[in-house]
Order: C-alpha cells, then sequence, then structure tokens
C-alpha cells in the first residue's frame, strides 16, 4: 500500500512542479506596496503538504501561515483516524461522542448531504470495509465474500444520528472514515480564515488543493494532473481561476498488486469500482471536490461526465486502460 500524489502546480504557464517547491519571493520593503510571498512545507494527513502566501505585510503573512498550521492539525485533532485521542477515534471506539466540535459535525452533516443526493455513492461509514481488507492484506491475501458481507453489514450513512448534543451510530459495531473528505475541509477552513485576514493571493495544498488570487509570475495558477500510471507524465494541465481541484487515484493506496482493490469503496458491493483509474474534480469547494472523486468513481466515465453538470463541477476521468475524459471547464 502506498499513497503518491497526482495534482502539481505550476506558476502561470510555466512547467510544473511539485508546490512546496516553489520558492518564489518578492523581495521589498512592504510599506512599498509590493506584495512578499513566503511558504511553509509541512507533513499532515499521512502526506507532504505546502502553504503559499502572499501580503504587502510580511508579518501578517507569516501569521496566516502559522494560522493554517494551526488549522490543518485541528482538523488532525478531531479527524484523523491514525490518532487514537481525536475525536473521531473516540466515536468509533464508543459509538457515540457527546458535546461534539462544531467542526466535525459540520463535516459530518455535509457528508451526510452529500450521501443523500449521491444514493450512497459516497459514505463515510466504510471504515468496516477499510479494516476487513487492511487486516487481509497484512495476511497476504484479499479479505473473503463473507468477510466483505459482514462488513458492509456495518456501514450505512443513514445510521448516524447528529445533533449539537451529541453524535451516534444507531446500528452496532460501526466505524467512520473522514479520509475521503477531511483534507478538503482542512482547506477550505485554511482558505476561510485566510479570506477574513485579509489574505488575497495564496495557495494552499493540504493533499487538495486551493487557490487566491494570483501568483508569483503574471497568469493564473495552474495545475497539472499527472498519469495515474506515470506520476511524472502530466496528461493534462488546467487553470484554476480561484477554484479547488481534488483528485483520487487507484494507486495512492491499494490492496492488490493489480491495483483492482484499493481505498475507494462502492458502498453497495464492498468492493473497488472496476472501471476507473483516476479521478480529478474541480469545484467551489474543496470539501465537495475531495467527496465527489469518490462518487465519480463508483459512477464511472460516461456517467461522472453528467454528474458534473448535476454538481456543478469539472470532471476529469482516466480509465484502467489510460484513456481520459474531461468536462469542458478543464480546458486552460
Amino acid at each position: 500500500m502506498k499513497r503518491r500524489t497526482f495534482l502539481q502546480a505550476s506558476l502561470g504557464l510555466g512547467a510544473a512542479v511539485t508546490a512546496h517547491r516553489v520558492s518564489a519571493v518578492t523581495e521589498a520593503n512592504p510599506s512599498s506596496g509590493a506584495l512578499v510571498w513566503q511558504q511553509r512545507p509541512l507533513l499532515g494527513f499521512g502526506s507532504s503538504l505546502s502553504l503559499q502566501v502572499a501580503h504587502q505585510d510580511q508579518a501578517l503573512g507569516k501569521l496566516a501561515l502559522e494560522s493554517a498550521v494551526a488549522d490543518i492539525r485541528h482538523v488532525e485533532a478531531q479527524m484523523s483516524l491514525f490518532n487514537p485521542n481525536s475525536a473521531l477515534s473516540q466515536l468509533n471506539r464508543q459509538g457515540f461522542l457527546l458535546q461534539p466540535h462544531p467542526d466535525l459535525l459540520k463535516i459530518l452533516t455535509a457528508s451526510k448531504s452529500i450521501s443523500e443526493k449521491s444514493h450512497g455513492a459516497f459514505d463515510v461509514t466504510v471504515q468496516p470495509l477499510w479494516s476487513a481488507f487492511s487486516k487481509a492484506h497484512g495476511l497476504g491475501r484479499l479479505p473473503s465474500p463473507e468477510a466483505v458481507a459482514d462488513a458492509r453489514r456495518r456501514t450505512g450513512w443513514q445510521f448516524v444520528e447528529l445533533s449539537p448534543q451529541r453524535i451516534r451510530f444507531t446500528q452496532p459495531h460501526m466505524a467512520i472514515t473522514l479520509n475521503g473528505i477531511a483534507q478538503g475541509f482542512a482547506a477550505d477552513l485554511v482558505k476561510a480564515h485566510w479570506h477574513a485576514m485579509g489574505i488575497e493571493h495564496a495557495l494552499i495544498n493540504t493533499g487538495e488543493w486551493a487557490s487566491m488570487g494570483r501568483p508569483p509570475t503574471p497568469g493564473d495558477w495552474h495545475l497539472g494532473i499527472a498519469d495515474p500510471r506515470d506520476e511524472k507524465r502530466m496528461i493534462k494541465t488546467m487553470a484554476m481561476h480561484g477554484r479547488c481541484v481534488a483528485s483520487s487515484s487507484d494507486s495512492q493506496t491499494y490492496f492488490s498488486p493489480d491495483l483492482a482493490n484499493h481505498h475507494i469503496f462502492n458502498p453497495h458491493t464492498g468492493y473497488s469500482p472496476t472501471e476507473i483509474a483516476s479521478v480529478t474534480v474541480a469545484a467551489d469547494s474543496c470539501t465537495l471536490a475531495d467527496a465527489l472523486t469518490k462518487v465519480m468513481f463508483v459512477a464511472g466515465m460516461a456517467p461522472a461526465m453528467a454528474l458534473a453538470k448535476d454538481w456543478s463541477v469539472e470532471v476529469l476521468v482516466v480509465d484502467k486502460a489510460g484513456q481520459w475524459r474531461a468536462t469542458p471547464g478543464f480546458d486552460v
């Protein structure tokens, strides 16, 4: 199993580079009105993240970077499965959580809404499926059909009760994963806080991407979308236009060498979708873009094109054979 990065940032129309290696800083006195670019690489969500921000006041830019790191750590503290003391880990152990943080309640409410509209294609309660495949993988095999069926009986977004006072599973032995939406939520949180601080130009990489304003060089922020079978080869470049962009691939985390079994599950079958290798979604919300990559994976290539219109987003889908299709908004 492994995790890889499939979206790369480029400045203006330049060559694609990984965002944490961009080092464009305007050497100028803040009083002159010139933007001072600063950046912060960090680890989070099990991946390499990066933050870039510009402001005439260098001290404010530094404060913005510190605020963003705090936002990311806050999301991890609430939503990480790797931290046994996180609020989510407590919920999964107990089957309930009293007085949940408003952000945890907010992301679960958004997840439930997306689940309902997608007819269950997105479902945060698939953690029992992940556990079944991960346990079998550790033994060098895939889970039995009986194990998958048992895990499916312990899933269902309808069985999560939400209120400001309590989050509760209404069926036994359930568990939630927010790995398919929390990184997008973190990007939205950082962007909202930066906007409130007066930051107008920035690039946020929490594993999903959000842009603000312009990059250090003329033009728009651009992202290169990598071939899911060769991350060094870009299959398309897109202008961000202030949007959020999320991507999921069957080769990010997988349970079988042929990539037929991976971290994205069709909640209706308990197995991974069979047609798609990667999905990239551009939307106004990173939370939505992150979640919809799973919806489009489950849907398949042709239905994803139609669903993009229903959700008012842009989509690029690559199938297992390497063929790809994109909605018109991906054109630069």
